[in-house]
């Protein structure tokens, strides 16, 4: 019988604050699809630097989870089917995505990245400067390294492009790598003295709460909102 692991809350809030950007940037997208807004999502510093925030929240969260799930020892069940649920979801995306943009289907977004890179960092959760140092690096090398060798379709899930491939989601092992192992590293420093406090940190005031219950479902939510939104906007603006 496996025991319930706690919720920390710190996680569940900053997790919900992510969803409720991710859910601002995807409705102004679709608002801008339909033509009811004009909004340059490609090029427009706002709004990559809105989008690099959210991507980066949820995957320094990724990080710290994974440490949370695993400071105590792996619970291998646990860890696959949470992994199968997201690679499961991952493939939804895509089939979904072929079928809304076929010429710029999602082959390798923000769940296809988490997937891979749960496998890839979890031999690292048990380090802790390693990981920093690691992250660094990797960030370093994919924000400062490119060459034509990695724009092959084979190649362009690691990143290191020349140019970025069209697709209407694209998160690649590098720099996004560095991120996940920086969340492991600040994941084991909340937890040492004196950031422990923060750890505990428990609120009752609505508003916490609310975000917390949506970090909780954060994978629910984010494969709901946008064929919701789809279905709903595509009634009122194609009638």
């Amino acid at each position: 019988m496996t025991t319930q692991r706690p919720r920390y809350l710190l996680v569940d809030v900053l997790r919900g604050l992510a969803i409720v950007l991710m859910i601002v940037y995807h409705f102004t997208f679709d608002l801008n699809y339909f033509h009811r807004v004009r909004v340059d999502f490609y090029h427009d510093p706002f709004w990559l630097n809105f989008r690099a925030l959210i991507v980066s929240l949820f995957l320094g969260l990724v990080g710290v989870s994974l440490f949370l799930a695993t400071r105590h020892g792996l619970d291998r069940a646990r860890f696959l089917r949470r992994l199968g649920r997201v690679a499961g979801c991952a493939v939804l995306v895509s089939l979904g995505s072929y079928l809304v943009f076929p010429r710029s289907m999602i082959f390798f977004g923000i769940l296809h990245f988490i997937a891979v890179a749960s496998v890839l960092a979890l031999p690292l959760v048990r380090f802790h400067w390693l990981n920093l140092v690691l992250g660094l690096a990797l960030l370093a090398l994919g924000l400062g390294v490119q060459h034509p060798l990695f724009d092959h379709p084979a190649l362009q899930w690691v990143g290191l492009m020349t140019h970025k491939p069209v697709t209407e989601d694209y998160v690649p092992l590098f720099p996004w790598l560095g991120v996940v192992l920086l969340g492991i590293f600040a994941g084991r420093l909340l937890y040492r003295e004196p950031l422990s406090a923060l750890a505990r940190w428990h609120s009752d005031h609505p508003l916490p709460r609310l975000l917390a219950l949506g970090g909780r479902h954060s994978l629910l939510i984010y494969m709901v909102h946008q064929p919701l939104f789809f279905t709903v906007l595509g009634a009122i603006f194609t009638v």
